[in-house]
C-alpha cells in the first residue's frame, strides 16, 4: 500500500511545482513540460512488462527493485541542477514506478481468499484514490514552505518503509519463466509511447497542424497494427497473453476501467485550474476544496468492499455509474458566483460514485481469471486506466480551449458601441469600452466568462460519456459468491 500511494502521489505532486522548476532550471514553458511527459511515457511503456518480469524473476525481487529504483531516482530528481538531468531522472523514475501499482494489486488479490477480495480491493483503492487528492495540495504546501525539490524528497521515507516492509513480510512467488516476445514488446512500447507523446504534446503543437504530431500519430497507428497482427498470428507465446482476451469479465472490466480513468482524471485535471484561475483560490484552498472527493471515494470503497458478495458486483457498479453521472450533471451547472459548498458536495458525490465502481469492478474483473494470469492481468488492467486518463485529459483540455474561443467570439460580437448595454452609463466605469484600459478589463471579464462556459461544456461531455458507457455492464457476467472452504476444496 505504501508503494501504491508513493507512485500514485508522484503522478500529480510535481504539477503545481512546475513554474518554480522552470525558473530554477532556466527552462522555457514548453521545455519544462517534459518533466511530466517523460514520466508518463516511461510509466506507460514499463507497465505491460510487469507481468513478464514478475514471472521470470519473482514478484518480490521485482517489487524490491522497483521500490528501491523509484526512491533513488526521486533523490536524483530533487538533486537535479539542469533540465536534462531532471528529465532523465524522471524517465528512470517512471520506468521504476511502472510496476508498483499492478504488483501491489496482484499481491492484495493473492494474499486474500476469494470472499475477501472485495474488502481487499476496497483497501487498495483508497491508496490509489488518496494519491491524486493529496498530490496537488501537498505539492503546493511543500513548494510554498520549502522548495520544489521537496516534492521528490518526500518519497524517500515512504520508499524506505515500503522497501523494508516488503523485504521482511512478503514471500517470493513461484517462478514461471516465459520467453520474452521482443517483437511484441517493442511494437507495443512504440505504440504506447507515441500515443502518450501525441496526447501530451497535441494541445501545445496545435494537433495536426504540426509535423511532430503527424509523426507521433502515424508511429502509434503503424506500431499498434504490427503488434495486433503479430499477436493474432504468432504461433509461439505472444507478449500479450491471449488467454486474457478470452475472459469476458476481464476484457469488459478493462473497458469500463478505461472509461473510469478518463472521467475521473479528466475531472481532476479541470477542477484545480477552474478554482485557481477563475475563482481565485490559492493552491492549498483548491486542494482542500477537492479533497472531499477522495473522502467520498474512501468511504464508498470501504462500504463496497463489504457489500460485494451480498449484492452482485454488476449492480454495485451500476449504482456507482448513476451517482457519478449525477455529480457530473451537478458540475455542468457550475457558475462564477457559486460557493465552495457546491464544489465540495458535487466532488464528494463523484467520489462516492467512483468508489462504488472501482471495488466491485476490480473484484468482478478478476473473479473469473486464472490466478496464474493475475500478474499479467493487473498490468493490462492498470494500463487501461492510464491510457484512459491520458486520452480523457487531452480530450477535455482540447475541448476547453475550443469551446472557450467559440464562447468568447459569441460574447464579444455583442459588445459594440451601438449596443445599449455597452454604453458608458450602463457598464461599470472600469469597463468603459471607449478607453484602452476599460476595453482591456472588459475583455478579461469576457474571457473569464467564456472560460467558465468551456468548463461547463466539458462537464456535460463527461456526463454523456458516463451514461453512454453504462450498457457495457450487460456484458459482465455475475458470479456466485465463492467461500474460502469451497475454493480450498476446488484446489
Amino acid at each position: 500500500m505504501l508503494a501504491t500511494i508513493m507512485q500514485v502521489l508522484d503522478s500529480t505532486i510535481a504539477n503545481v511545482a512546475l513554474p518554480h522548476m522552470q525558473g530554477s532550471l532556466s527552462a522555457t514553458q514548453d521545455q519544462i513540460t517534459w518533466v511530466l511527459t517523460s514520466y508518463i511515457v516511461a510509466a506507460a511503456i514499463g507497465t505491460p512488462l510487469t507481468g513478464w518480469l514478475a514471472g521470470r524473476y519473482g514478484r518480490k525481487r521485482i517489487f524490491l527493485m522497483s521500490v528501491a529504483g523509484f526512491t533513488i531516482t526521486s533523490i536524483a530528481c530533487g538533486m537535479s541542477i539542469s533540465l536534462f538531468q531532471i528529465v532523465v531522472a524522471r524517465l528512470l523514475q517512471g520506468l521504476c514506478g511502472a510496476a508498483l501499482v499492478p504488483l501491489s494489486q496482484a499481491v492484495m488479490l493473492d494474499i486474500n481468499p476469494p470472499e475477501k477480495h472485495g474488502q481487499a480491493m476496497g483497501l487498495w483503492g483508497t491508496g490509489v484514490t488518496l494519491g491524486p487528492i493529496l498530490g496537488p495540495a501537498l505539492g503546493g504546501w511543500l513548494t510554498d514552505n520549502y522548495n520544489w525539490r521537496w516534492v521528490f524528497y518526500v518519497n524517500v521515507p515512504i520508499g524506505l518503509l515500503a522497501f523494508f516492509g516488503i523485504l521482511a513480510f512478503m514471500t517470493e512467488t513461484r517462478l514461471s519463466p516465459r520467453k520474452l516476445d521482443l517483437f511484441g514488446f517493442a511494437t507495443l512500447s512504440i505504440a504506447i509511447g507515441a500515443l502518450q507523446l501525441f496526447l501530451d504534446r497535441g494541445e501545445v503543437q496545435d494537433w495536426f497542424g504540426s509535423v511532430e504530431i503527424w509523426i507521433e500519430a502515424l508511429c502509434a497507428l503503424i506500431a499498434f497494427a504490427f503488434f495486433l497482427g503479430h499477436t493474432l498470428t504468432v504461433e509461439t507465446t505472444s507478449f500479450f497473453n491471449r488467454a486474457l482476451a478470452r475472459d469476458r469479465n476481464f476484457i469488459t472490466g478493462c473497458c469500463i476501467y478505461f472509461v473510469m480513468g478518463a472521467v475521473l482524471y479528466a475531472t481532476r485535471a479541470l477542477l484545480p485550474p477552474l478554482l485557481q484561475n477563475l475563482m481565485h483560490y490559492s493552491v492549498l484552498d483548491a486542494g482542500l476544496a477537492t479533497a472531499p472527493s477522495g473522502a467520498g471515494s474512501m468511504l464508498a470503497m470501504v462500504l463496497a468492499g463489504r457489500l460485494v458478495g451480498p449484492i452482485k458486483a454488476r449492480d454495485l457498479v451500476g449504482v456507482g455509474f448513476v451517482v457519478a453521472a449525477f455529480s457530473l450533471w451537478q458540475m455542468s451547472g457550475y457558475d462564477l458566483a457559486m460557493g465552495e459548498g457546491t464544489v465540495i458536495w458535487s466532488g464528494f458525490l463523484q467520489g462516492l460514485g467512483i468508489g462504488l465502481i472501482s471495488v466491485p469492478l476490480t473484484t468482478a474483473s478478476f473473479s473469473t481469471l486464472d490466478p496464474q494470469l493475475r500478474g499479467e492481468g493487473t498490468s493490462i488492467y492498470s494500463l487501461s486506466r492510464n491510457i484512459g486518463s491520458s486520452i480523457g485529459i487531452s480530450f477535455v483540455q482540447t475541448e476547453l480551449t475550443r469551446n472557450t474561443q467559440i464562447a468568447h467570439a459569441s460574447i464579444a460580437e455583442h459588445i459594440t458601441a451601438y449596443n445599449p448595454v455597452a454604453q458608458p452609463n450602463a457598464l461599470p466605469g472600469a469597463w468603459n469600452i471607449h478607453t484602452a484600459s476599460g476595453l482591456a478589463a472588459l475583455n478579461a471579464e469576457v474571457t473569464r466568462q467564456a472560460s467558465m462556459i468551456g468548463y461547463v461544456d466539458d462537464f456535460k461531455l463527461l456526463f454523456v460519456l458516463t451514461l453512454a458507457s453504462m450498457p457495457l455492464l450487460i456484458l459482465m457476467r455475475t458470479t456466485r459468491r465463492v467461500t474460502h472452504a469451497a475454493a480450498a476444496a476446488d484446489h
